[in-house]
């Protein structure tokens, strides 16, 4: 499928941080509807993925070409307490879409996770077996096998740990990291026995572009390259705000954090792009230069505060 400024795409669940990076991406290039229950942009309609009926209304209206599906309850702790609304939201949601998308004989984009994997191994590859833990892993990994097993033209990328969208929308580490450091922390304690492999979703959203574009459907692992601990990240982001003689990262055990971090996390869940390499359509950059690139608006917000004087 070629897309080009004619071609319509429709995203749901497209409030979020990686909404924010496939909407700008995909609409300086194609026709776009973009759906939320959130409207917190001024591009943004209504439209709830748990609703059939109005999801259906939503999108066969559009009349699209293609159909992404961004909307998802990410965080494990809401999803283990709203356990109802994770399934409703992250699986349901899915089959909604999907069975709208073969209504219409679209492709469709459905977004997984490297957490729907056991943590049991280092590295995961495409075709390795998930054994999700807890229930964002174990409705997110049900709404990637409806997918996968029931939509026909089907395009499932799993991403590792999401960075993007800056202070005002990134809800994941980094910005944590952020918001602790503005809040004049001058000592962070992170886990270093988590491993994982960090997703830019500016790089997340181009992947999607070029990857739809070969018509070479199926499941990809899509993340960045390199693999690292959350200290790893929190180290080299300190560093890239040029605040490593200023604040320092302390390494601790995830038990340190587990009355405030209780839903069950994979020790690993570094991803490998096997498929992505294999088929030379993996757009994805080194883990070190996204980060790099994403601090940017972190080193600019930076300037307008008082913060740099810490």
């Amino acid at each position: 499928m070629k897309l080009a400024k004619d071609t319509k795409v429709y995203i749901a669940g497209c409030g979020g941080m990686l909404g924010k990076a496939v909407y700008g991406y995909f609409s300086n290039r194609t026709t776009v509807k973009a759906t939320d229950i959130d409207l917190n942009e001024s591009w943004l309609e209504k439209a709830d993925v748990r609703e059939y009926a109005e999801m259906e209304a939503s999108i066969t209206s559009f009349a699209p070409d293609l159909i992404i599906n961004l909307a998802a309850l990410t965080s494990l702790e809401f999803c283990e307490k709203n356990a109802d609304n994770a399934w409703k939201t992250n699986a349901l949601g899915a089959e909604n879409v999907g069975l709208i998308a073969n209504q219409l004989d679209v492709p469709t984009v459905y977004i997984s996770t490297a957490g729907i994997f056991d943590g049991e191994q280092e590295f995961y590859n495409d075709f390795d077996e998930p054994g999700p833990l807890g229930i964002y892993a174990k409705s997110k990994y049900y709404g990637e096998q409806y997918i996968k097993r029931t939509v026909r033209k089907h395009f499932i990328f799993r991403a590792g740990w999401m960075m993007g969208a800056g202070p005002d929308k990134d809800k994941k580490f980094v910005n944590k990291i952020y918001q602790q450091i503005l809040a004049g922390k001058d000592e962070l304690f992170i886990v270093d026995d988590k491993l994982g492999t960090p997703t830019y979703t500016n790089s997340f959203a181009e992947g999607i572009f070029k990857v739809v574009e070969t018509d070479l459907y199926g499941l990809y692992n899509q993340v960045c390259g390199g693999d690292c601990s959350r200290y790893d990240v929190a180290v080299e982001f300190v560093k890239l705000l040029g605040m490593e003689n200023k604040i320092t990262v302390t390494k601790v055990s995830s038990d340190y954090f587990k009355e405030e971090y209780f839903a069950p996390r994979p020790a690993s869940e570094k991803l490998v792009n096997m498929k992505l390499d294999a088929r030379n359509i993996n757009f994805m950059p080194h883990w070190k230069d996204a980060l790099a690139d994403y601090a940017k608006v972190y080193q600019e917000h930076l300037q307008k505060t008082s913060v740099s004087e810490i």
